[in-house]
């Protein structure tokens, strides 16, 4: 079985200061996190970030400027950008990252129903479009999939051209409105993905820590971090993003995987900087 990679997702666009006080919003709050993580075994940084009073943004200007620090801190770290942003904003707010020209960002391949009235919108064209430009910057997709139906989609426009192969997905399971966070749903996605393709899995709140545990039995990969889980355990906040990655890093020693390091996770995901 191939090295794990682990991903941080160490902020997202939800969570804030109120559900724990370690979520990060300033570019020394991020380096710090992303340094967290990085020390435990995580390869890749899953990034959205924040201004400094904790409002999601997706400006270029901010996403350079912490990219750039959290590069001083990691030097050889893979930072894979978010193109999600936050609920509500445009295409073009999303896609500024992108312009940065990352080794990865995420693609999401569907819309969703987030809880209330919150709908995260993600139509054909806006995928056909968001990977055309991934495309352009030679960036590796993460196809982000809340449910089976989101794998269907990606595969489709992979056929059609749109999105390279190999493809690499990552299984976003347990979210309100998405595919629940449970080893059959699991399977079902694993069963799912094209011959060749690779697979992250990120469980979300309770789900964190079994949908992490399958995933490094099953030969996949694993996110963690605050975006995703603000807790150790039941009723005990996280003190840090590096205290999860540290605990799953343990798991998958105890079951015989070796955790990849950023130059092995870029051989694996077939980055362009590989060597």
């Amino acid at each position: 079985m191939e090295k794990l990679i682990i991903t941080a997702a160490i902020c997202g666009a939800e969570v804030t200061k109120a559900h724990n006080p370690a979520v990060p919003y300033t570019v020394e709050e991020m380096v710090r996190e992303a340094k967290s993580a990085y020390d435990a075994g995580a390869a890749i940084i899953h990034l959205h970030v924040r201004g400094d009073d904790g409002t999601p943004t997706q400006s270029k200007a901010r996403f350079e400027v912490i990219m750039k620090a959290i590069k001083q801190a990691c030097p050889d770290v893979i930072i894979q950008p978010s193109t999600g942003g936050a609920v509500g904003m445009s295409n073009e707010e999303r896609l500024q990252p992108v312009e940065l020209k990352p080794e990865m960002a995420t693609l999401d391949c569907g819309t969703c129903n987030f809880g209330g009235d919150d709908i995260f919108v993600n139509t054909e064209n806006t995928i056909i479009a968001f990977a055309e430009k991934m495309n352009a910057y030679d960036i590796k997709p993460e196809c982000e999939v809340f449910d089976k139906g989101m794998i269907d989609m990606a595969v489709r426009l992979a056929k059609k051209g749109y999105i390279r192969q190999p493809m690499h997905f990552n299984f976003v399971m347990g979210v309100n409105g998405g595919i629940s966070g449970t080893l059959r749903d699991l399977l079902f996605m694993k069963e799912s993905v094209p011959e060749g393709s690779t697979f992250t899995v990120s469980g979300v709140g309770r789900c964190q820590l079994q949908m992490a545990t399958a995933a490094i039995l099953m030969g996949g990969h694993v996110r963690v971090g605050f975006e995703d889980n603000v807790y150790m355990s039941k009723g005990v906040p996280l003190k840090s993003n590096g205290e999860m990655v540290a605990r799953v890093a343990e798991i998958a020693r105890l079951l015989g995987r070796e955790i990849a390091s950023c130059e092995e996770a870029r051989k694996i995901l077939g980055l362009r900087t590989a060597k």
